[in-house]
């Protein structure tokens, strides 16, 4: 026990006692923290303190200010400790003004809220805005897209998706024509299963599910490629050389994704179907070719494209939330894992934002 209260004529002493050092910081906390004050006056003795360093100190000095703060009165019974003097030196005595109950009442926390959500927001649409710029400039002068940087984007964010798309194209649309087998065939109407997984691939699910893949794959890459450099000050020397850090490292990250998701599209819309076409042989005895003769009879010539279209829309939003989590990195590798998390979430949010649009867009355009 480090503080000791007792009453004399009156008036209660509060005596700090025992060693208050480094080695007892926490139980000093401890007992600090949960003293009670209450009302009145407080004499602090310091007779019984055995001994104190600048770490018990500053713990006294927190006591003596916590009860100033609270409107007790205090004097020193005995001289103040040489410590706590050198430690007010330093720090200072100013006491904090008292803290309100609520700092920041309802309305101040909307207020709040709503100025960051603005500050946000103008800065996503600066990024966005120096993005076009550089395209804009890019496409003037082609020699800015750097064919090079584009490639190996197109490459790690295509060609080796392409297994992991292919995959889960396959076994989505087996779930879902097993589904719709099981519901149909209720009715005899097993044969529109093809109907079902050849509008449902094409339309939503193919374009949809690579989306996904992507902005959790790539998106995420995207951001922690660009925050690793922000934090090893790579970024900083690309602008100290005279480079356009948008040219350099945003704009064929966009161009690459544009480029290769709808290359994705079509091998997981190959697969969907394929996927499809196999369940059905096995459950509904379906052969290959009345599937195929039945597939072109569902679709229209625009079920294709309504799909396609979708896809550099979705890579340009994945690509450009990507790298503007990645810029916003800033000084440790803690705000590098929250940012990368941030982008594959909002990734994923706004892709099936824009698919909703679209999907309002075709009804009302009959497409």
């Amino acid at each position: 026990m480090f503080l000791e209260v007792t009453h004399r004529d009156g008036e209660r002493e509060l005596r700090p006692r025992g060693h208050w050092r480094a080695e007892h910081a926490p139980q000093l906390a401890r007992e600090v923290d949960e003293f009670q004050p209450g009302a009145g006056r407080i004499v602090l003795d310091a007779a019984q303190l055995e001994s104190l360093d600048l770490t018990g100190a500053f713990f006294l000095r927190r006591l003596e200010r916590r009860l100033a703060v609270e409107g007790v009165e205090v004097r020193w019974a005995s001289p103040r400790p040489e410590p706590l003097e050198f430690e007010s030196g330093v720090v200072g005595d100013e006491l904090p003004a008292p803290r309100p109950e609520n700092p920041h009442p309802p309305i101040g926390q909307v207020g709040r809220w709503a100025v960051e959500r603005g500050l946000e927001a103008r800065g996503a649409i600066a990024f966005l805005g120096s993005v076009c710029l550089v395209f804009a400039g890019a496409v003037a002068r082609p020699k800015r897209f750097r064919a090079a940087s584009i490639v190996r984007h197109v490459y790690e964010t295509g060609l080796q998706a392409v297994p992991i798309v292919a995959l889960i194209a396959f076994l989505i649309s087996v779930i879902i024509a097993y589904i719709g087998a099981q519901q149909l065939r209720q009715y005899g109407g097993e044969i529109f299963v093809v109907d079902l997984v050849t509008l449902a691939v094409l339309r939503e699910l193919g374009v949809l599910l690579t989306a996904i893949i992507v902005a959790g794959r790539s998106g995420s890459a995207f951001a922690a490629e660009i925050g690793v450099m922000r934090l090893n000050d790579e970024v900083d020397a690309l602008r100290a050389i005279g480079l356009n850090v948008v040219e350099v490292l945003v704009l064929p990250r966009i161009v690459g994704l544009v480029i290769a998701l709808p290359m994705l599209t079509i091998v997981a819309d190959a697969m969907g179907l394929a996927g499809g076409a196999v369940l059905s042989f096995l459950l509904l005895d379906i052969p290959f070719n009345q599937f195929l003769a039945r597939m072109q009879e569902a679709i229209m010539p625009t079920t294709f494209w309504a799909g396609l279209l979708k896809a550099p829309v979705f890579a340009f939003v994945i690509a450009l939330i990507g790298t503007y989590r990645g810029m916003q990195v800033r000084e440790s590798s803690r705000e590098l894992g929250r940012l990368t998390t941030v982008a594959v979430v909002q990734s994923i949010f706004m892709v099936i934002f824009v698919n909703a649009i679209f999907a309002v867009a075709y009804w009302q355009l009959d497409f």
